[in-house]
């Protein structure tokens, strides 16, 4: 009997279906890393955001968003799953946590946007 593979949470992987569908490289990267095994789950603090990004920038990232650190310029942030500190964190740095549905169906050609993984 064959198991089957990636991610047993459906919404994720109805989210990685729909990104897959679109045909765009960034949108098919950011469905691997999502359908990735737990093991490779995508963590990102907020200091390592605030090094690897400029002001204005809009990055995409296929986990979770984590609190350590603080933000220092304001971006554009769409992720899985964010701390509700880190929300606080990102809000008080004037920034914009969304969706990564959201930001597929405001940019469905993905230009412009960063993946961090």
């Amino acid at each position: 009997m064959v198991r089957p593979t990636g991610p047993s949470n459906v919404l994720k992987a109805k989210l990685a279906r729909t990104l897959w569908k679109t045909k765009r490289r960034i949108w098919r990267d950011v469905s691997d890393k999502l359908n990735a095994p737990a093991r490779q789950a995508v963590e990102i603090n907020l200091y390592r955001l605030s090094k690897v990004t400029a002001k204005g920038d809009t990055v995409v990232i296929p986990g979770k968003v984590l609190a350590i650190g603080e933000l220092k310029q304001q971006i554009t942030i769409a992720c899985y799953s964010i701390s509700k500190a880190a929300v606080e964190k990102i809000k008080a740095a004037g920034s914009k946590v969304i969706t990564i549905e959201d930001l597929l169906a405001q940019n469905p050609s993905g230009s412009g946007v960063k993946i961090i993984v």
